[in-house]
């Protein structure tokens, strides 16, 4: 095992983005289903584009966050303790906007 904290911490991380993906068979709704991925690969495009993704800002597609809906996928922001569900690939851009800033300029802040 290797510990990395001092590693991560000074790449100057802010944030994890946590996007459901699971996938199960069931009466209920599931992320999977809800375009998981899509909002998974969005989220990547709207962080990679500008420039803080991985470096600063880590996305983890986690399973269940416990807010499954069949009209959309859950995120999570952390450490900030946002939650989000029925959210579309279309729904991206707007919710990261919000949360960093639309150029990602406030990406450092904790609230």
């Amino acid at each position: 095992m290797r510990e990395r904290t001092t590693d991560v911490m000074e790449n100057g991380f802010a944030a994890h983005v946590l996007v459901c993906t699971t996938d199960r068979d069931g009466d209920y709704a599931c992320c999977a289903d809800a375009s998981g991925d899509a909002v998974a690969d969005a989220v990547r495009a709207w962080l990679r584009d500008r420039g803080v993704f991985w470096s600063r800002v880590h996305v983890a597609e986690t399973s269940c966050l416990g807010l499954c809906s069949e009209n959309g996928t859950a995120v999570a922001i952390q450490p900030r303790n946002e939650w989000y569900s029925d959210v579309r690939p279309a729904d991206v851009p707007d919710l990261l906007a919000a949360a960093f800033g639309p150029d990602a300029e406030r990406v450092a802040d904790t609230a």
